[in-house]
């Protein structure tokens, strides 16, 4: 079994979609409309980039737009260079690009057997837009030609009339309930639940589907981690465009993996210095193992349904592979380490200052 050694997020800095849902992080900045970027790496340059000698080892590379994910040119091709270098591929979409799907599982079945779509379940824009049985033409295509896959409802206020009805279909169409994820409200800098409800009536609403994603996430959103982190390190943000390299949501750029493909990545974890107020993607990395001593269900648990003729939404190699922990397959730090990691900002000074004192 390949062993899990980082997940990644590879940003794709684009703000176009195929919809426009009221609840959408594009919708709420209004960036829709920019033009749709062109790469200037070649499929095999990033092949390189993100090698597996380079990386140490198989890793989980999720790809997400902030719109639509597949609209990119060529982002299937740059996934087939991934998977053929033995990384594991998740990507976001709503999947209402059917050629781009088409390309999907035309890959050969050995790699789609380490891909995994995350199809967002847009429920009221797709019925606004007739696409509902598209959407799951595309989904059920996708499920039978052996890529692992999991349906996303992102809940909101507007969507309650209309839940039980969307959840009734998702079961008639792929034998199982949806997930629920839990959206934040970008208006407000400590990222609060976007609801109107009180959370209790929140959780009231959309816990009832039995989805482990919306009872997991929802039990840590607000809530700041203050164990050592290891994102950084076991976890990283590429912007695939620009090739800059990041600890996290929110942190600056520390390297450009593309200058110089020679250049060892340069790790560098957070440890308790987490810049935001709380892990709004805990769902995804506490859930991997980012954060050592933080109970969490799987990140295979939070996304799997069983249908009802036995078959799972992930597939086996899928399902072992996001069923490990990062810090199972990870060395962690002495103490020390993480001390002055913590201190390095007070630390640093009083070095200095030793250093003028006494000299080497």
């Amino acid at each position: 079994m390949d062993k899990l050694k980082r997940f990644i997020n590879v940003h794709v800095s684009m703000s176009n979609c195929t919809l426009r849902c009221h609840y959408c992080y594009v919708t709420l900045h209004q960036t829709f409309g920019h033009p749709i970027p062109k790469l200037e790496h070649s499929p095999e340059f990033i092949r390189q980039a993100l090698s597996k000698e380079r990386l140490g080892g198989c890793c989980h590379l999720n790809f997400c737009a902030d719109g639509e994910t597949l609209l990119l040119p060529g982002l299937v091709d740059i996934v087939e260079q991934l998977l053929l270098e033995g990384h594991y591929i998740s990507i976001v979409s709503n999947c209402t690009l059917s050629n781009r799907i088409d390309e999907l599982i035309a890959l050969p079945e050995n790699l789609r057997k380490h891909l995994f779509v995350k199809a967002s379940y847009h429920y009221l824009e797709l019925k606004r837009l007739g696409l509902l049985d598209s959407f799951f033409d595309q989904v059920c295509k996708l499920h039978n030609a052996g890529v692992s896959l999991v349906i996303e409802i992102t809940p909101s206020d507007e969507l309650i009339p209309f839940a039980d009805e969307a959840v009734e279909l998702c079961r008639k169409k792929m034998g199982a309930a949806p997930h629920f994820t839990v959206a934040r409200n970008e208006h407000f800098d400590h990222l609060p639940i976007l609801t109107s409800l009180p959370r209790d009536e929140y959780r009231r609403v959309w816990g009832k589907y039995d989805s482990v994603m919306f009872d997991y996430k929802e039990s840590i959103f607000g809530r700041p981690i203050k164990k050592f982190c290891y994102a950084g390190e076991w976890f990283l943000c590429l912007d695939l465009l620009s090739g800059e390299l990041s600890q996290c949501y929110g942190t600056p750029s520390f390297q450009n993996i593309y200058s110089n493909l020679e250049e060892p990545i340069h790790y560098r974890p957070i440890g308790i210095h987490c810049p935001e107020s709380h892990c709004y993607n805990g769902h995804a990395l506490l859930t991997q193992g980012v954060v050592p001593g933080e109970e969490s269900p799987t990140y295979a648990a939070t996304r799997d349904r069983t249908m009802p003729n036995g078959e799972h939404w992930l597939y086996p190699e899928i399902m072992s592979f996001l069923s490990q922990r990062l810090y199972e397959n990870n060395p962690q730090y002495p103490w020390y380490k993480k001390f002055y990691i913590n201190h390095k900002a007070t630390l640093k000074p009083i070095k200095n200052r030793l250093f003028r004192l006494f000299g080497k």
